[in-house]
C-alpha cells in the first residue's frame, strides 16, 4: 500500500483557507490552475464540490475551487502574511476586501 492512500483527508474552503495552504497551492501550481487540475467528487451532502489537491506529509487538503482562490493565488505575496500564524484561517482575506480600499493621500 502506497503511504499516500494513508494521508488524512481535508475539504478546505475558501473561508478557512491558511497561509500554510495558500503557499502550497502557489508553489504547486504557480500560474493558477486550470481544468486538468480540477478534481470533482460527491460529498456527505450528495453535492458535487469542485476542488484542486495539495498536500504536506501527512495530509491532503482538497481546495474548493473558486473565483475568490483564483484571485487570490493571482495576487499572491508571501509578505502579506508575515504577521500571521500559518495556520490562521483569518489571515486570508477575501478578495473584494482589497478592491474595496482606496488611497485618499
Amino acid at each position: 500500500m502506497n503511504k499516500r492512500d494513508n494521508l488524512k483527508r481535508v475539504i478546505v474552503d475558501f473561508k478557512k483557507l491558511t497561509p500554510e495552504i495558500l503557499a502550497l497551492l502557489v508553489e504547486k501550481y504557480p500560474y493558477g490552475y486550470d481544468d486538468g487540475h480540477i478534481i470533482s467528487f460527491t460529498n456527505a451532502n450528495k453535492e458535487i464540490v469542485e476542488a484542486v489537491e495539495v498536500t504536506t506529509e501527512d495530509t491532503k487538503y482538497l481546495v474548493k475551487v473558486s473565483t475568490k482562490l483564483a484571485t487570490t493565488m493571482e495576487n499572491y505575496d508571501e509578505e502579506d502574511y508575515e504577521a500571521f500564524d500559518n495556520d490562521d484561517p483569518e489571515a486570508v482575506q477575501d478578495p473584494k476586501h482589497h478592491d474595496d480600499i482606496t488611497d485618499d493621500d
